[in-house]
């Protein structure tokens, strides 16, 4: 996730979910400028979806590194990794068409 702050500084949090492994998304990488700019890169480069969201970047990055989401955030992040999933699924299905997270 991604969001430009006043003054065009660049900010990107990387979430890391194993249903097997993890309770609920860890923080494994955050950052301002030069070091968020090294995050969208890694992202695009693994084909990994980047969403612009500045509430909820600005919400996580309160979220130490390494860190597990605490519940207070759960419905924000699930909501995006249920949409995350539907749009992985729709590449499969031609025909399936996705909305914005939250929308139907």
């Amino acid at each position: 996730m991604s969001q430009a702050t006043p003054g065009n500084r660049k900010t990107a949090i990387a979430l890391r979910y194993d249903s097997e492994q993890d309770r609920a998304p860890r923080v494994v990488a955050k950052g301002y400028g030069i070091l968020a700019d090294a995050i969208l890169r890694a992202a695009h480069e693994n084909d990994l979806y980047v969403h612009e969201s500045p509430e909820l970047v600005g919400l996580l990055m309160q979220v130490d590194l390494d860190s597990h989401v605490p519940p207070q955030m759960y419905l924000a992040v699930a909501e995006l990794m249920a949409w995350l999933y539907r749009l992985e699924s729709a590449d499969n299905a031609p025909s399936a068409r996705i909305g914005e997270p939250g929308q139907s």
